[in-house]
């Protein structure tokens, strides 16, 4: 579906599902230079088992015009809006990678909007190594490569896709961020490096937090979520085994029963 945000068309996948009021919504934030097909999977089958879903992309890439967000704030406050134009009342958000950090953010700062949270693949801070900015803000492939390679387990980079025997998942990931365009992935790297005062917003969030962490993730490794957790109120954390930092990808079911098991209580309540 296509609406409009600060004057600019901006999408997000709904599962091909028109949203219905009387049912609870998740709203799904991609990661840097990615866009919402990262979340095709789970936002299907929210959208068809009673929810209202929205992976949307963020301005700048996949079907959404305009410039990118140049902080973490500024993405959190479009998400909002988007909110606010769609009409989703309060709603479940959840986050990958730098999405978790716009969900983190979103929620400290619109309470009214956001009333569950779901981390994925989340570290505060997220530092960014000066190689791969650099790489990233010359426009060099070599930036796609160190992400994928990077943020995939050892056998996903040698065809271990649960779904389809020998696919590609690096490849796949090279594509998807090659896609994004020129600058984009630099600005959402440096938005994660720059964003200091995560554990501060994280201490001001009451709502019901999962922390979805990939046990074997190089790029946002378990341990780094630590003090995350300690700052939120109210965090519960599950470590997908054998899973790296592309967990929608490599334990898609994983991440889906995750979050089913999350959200039930929205369903029970609307």
């Amino acid at each position: 579906m296509y609406t409009e945000v600060r004057g600019h068309k901006a999408f997000a996948y709904t599962g091909s599902k028109e949203a219905k009021p009387e049912q609870p919504t998740i709203v799904f934030i991609h990661g840097s230079g990615l866009d919402h097909t990262v979340w095709a999977m789970q936002a299907r089958y929210f959208a068809h088992h009673g929810y209202n879903a929205y992976a949307v992309d963020l301005p700048g890439r996949g079907r959404s015009a305009g410039e990118p967000c140049a902080t973490i704030p500024d993405y959190a406050d479009w998400v909002a809006e988007f909110c606010q134009v769609v009409g989703t009342g309060p709603a479940a958000i959840a986050g990958h990678s730098m999405g978790s950090l716009v969900a983190l953010e979103a929620a400290a700062r619109h309470p009214e909007q956001f009333t569950k949270l779901a981390l994925v693949g989340t570290a505060v801070p997220m530092g960014v190594a000066d190689m791969l900015q650099g790489a990233a803000d010359e426009n060099d492939p070599a930036a796609y490569d160190m992400i994928t390679i990077w943020g995939h387990s050892m056998a996903a980079q040698v065809g271990g896709g649960p779904h389809v025997p020998g696919m590609w998942l690096t490849g796949g990931s090279v594509r998807l961020l090659e896609r994004g365009g020129d600058g984009v992935l630099g600005n959402d790297l440096r938005c994660c490096n720059d964003y200091t005062h995560g554990e501060k917003s994280a201490s001001t969030v009451t709502q019901p937090t999962l922390l979805l962490l990939g046990q074997l993730d190089m790029m946002t490794p378990p341990r780094a979520a630590q003090s995350l957790q300690s700052a939120l109120g109210n965090a519960e954390r599950v470590v997908v085994n054998g899973c790296g930092h592309m967990l929608m990808a490599e334990q898609p079911d994983a991440v889906l029963d995750a979050l089913i098991a999350f959200t039930t209580d929205m369903k029970q309540a609307a």
